[in-house]
């Protein structure tokens, strides 16, 4: 029996799922990573503990990705966060849902499970090579760098997983766009996703409070209220919840100069609830104890509500009206080199149903180099996995019908 060769090209979550399910349809896997081992940035979201997926409804989880939204629901329904959390207890992997509805390994790390995933990979004939730079293509063949020497390679397919282009130095630079779009696909420029903004300080309160949570807060933008922690950093403020409005304060620094968050320090208490609070005699109490005590504000909020220009308004009404609207001017999105995901990539029109490139039959696209974005939280490997498993099932059912 003639077996089929593909090469996947990217040993990330996307690549790595691509191979896995080519080796299960009996085709010949080699998977290329130009880094000294697999899935590093993989590896780096792990550190704090790896989110695989979300267990919220499937409307609110399919509108995290915005206008791929018609897209990427077509990938979920191939692999959902069932299947991934199934796929991953299937590893050996047990898994549990956090009060906030996110998904772990109760391992937390990343390490163990793709560990397991890489035997099991191994088991099924997936060969793996380490230090194997995709630099293009030429006279029909797939030219590799390797320490040995230069490799041509002519496989019967190819899969694409060579990510977007946050965090560089993990192996994602990128890099691939010039030769896609030499060859007639069209790419959205790659964007920063998931990224911190800068806030303009005072060098007091970024010395002070720098590496400080702003924990429990309401962040807002236009129409949209995210609640969750922001992190102050000396540069402006990052974190889960700036995270998951990056998207639009990108767009509105793009097109206005600068954008406003409004920040709620106090959530979970209505104006006239915190107003009745801070209504209480202060004593001898020092503004910041008091605020502490009163208003259930930590040091870093009450040094945010000192960063508004003027004195801290003295009457409580005022005063519960300035802790429930913080207002900021945020300058700039922090670069790619600092951004957890990004945005833009292969323009979705540019692919199949199946994620092969129309503009190069037996070429397929998984995980960040598709134009799509989604925030933290689970979204963006619950996609990148759900890529990976359409466009490996994609080229083996192309290669069976040829």
């Amino acid at each position: 029996m003639d077996v089929k060769t593909v090469h996947v090209i990217g040993a990330g979550p996307a690549g790595l799922m691509a191979a896995e399910r080519l080796a299960q349809a009996g085709v010949r896997v080699v998977v290329h990573e130009a880094m000294p081992s697999p899935a590093r940035k993989f590896l780096m979201a792990g550190l704090g503990g790896l989110n695989l997926t979300h267990t919220e409804p499937e409307t609110a989880f399919i509108g995290r990705y915005r206008e791929a939204a018609p897209r990427v629901v077509e990938w979920l329904a191939r692999f959902s966060p069932t299947h991934l959390v199934g796929w991953a207890e299937g590893l050996g992997l047990a898994t549990f849902t956090g009060s906030s509805g996110r998904v772990f390994p109760k391992a937390m790390k990343a390490s163990p499970l793709l560990r397991a995933w890489l035997g099991r990979l191994a088991e099924r004939g997936v060969e793996v090579r380490t230090r194997s730079r995709w630099t293009g293509r030429r006279d029909g063949g797939w030219v590799f760098a390797t320490p040995e020497a230069e490799r041509v390679e002519r496989p019967d397919a190819v899969v694409l997983a060579l990510g977007g282009a946050s965090w560089p130095r993990l192996g994602s630079d990128g890099s691939w766009t010039d030769d896609l779009a030499a060859a007639g696909v069209e790419i959205a420029p790659l964007r920063p996703s998931n990224m911190g903004f800068d806030i303009a300080w005072s060098p007091v309160f970024a010395e002070r409070f720098a590496g400080q949570p702003l924990k429990n807060v309401a962040l807002s933008h236009g129409d949209r209220t995210v609640r969750g922690e922001a992190m102050v950093t000396r540069y402006g403020l990052e974190g889960g919840a700036i995270y998951a409005l990056s998207a639009e304060l990108r767009e509105a620094i793009a097109r206005d100069g600068s954008a406003e968050l409004v920040v709620d320090l106090r959530p979970d208490l209505d104006e006239a609830a915190l107003a009745a609070r801070l209504a209480r005699p202060r004593g001898k109490d020092s503004v910041t104890n008091w605020l502490r005590k009163a208003g259930g504000l930590s040091p870093a909020a009450v040094g945010l509500l000192r960063e508004i220009p003027g004195e801290i308004p003295q009457g409580a009404e005022k005063l519960a009206k300035r802790i429930k609207a913080v207002r900021l001017k945020l300058t700039r999105a922090q670069g790619l080199a600092r951004a957890i995901s990004s945005a833009g990539g292969v323009k979705l029109d540019q692919v199949d149903e199946r994620l092969m490139l129309k503009a190069l039959p037996g070429v397929f696209v998984a995980g960040e180099m598709l134009d799509w974005e989604a925030p933290t939280g689970g979204y963006l490997l619950q996609a990148c996995f759900a890529s990976g498993v359409v466009a490996g099932e994609g080229a083996a059912a192309w290669l069976a019908e040829r």
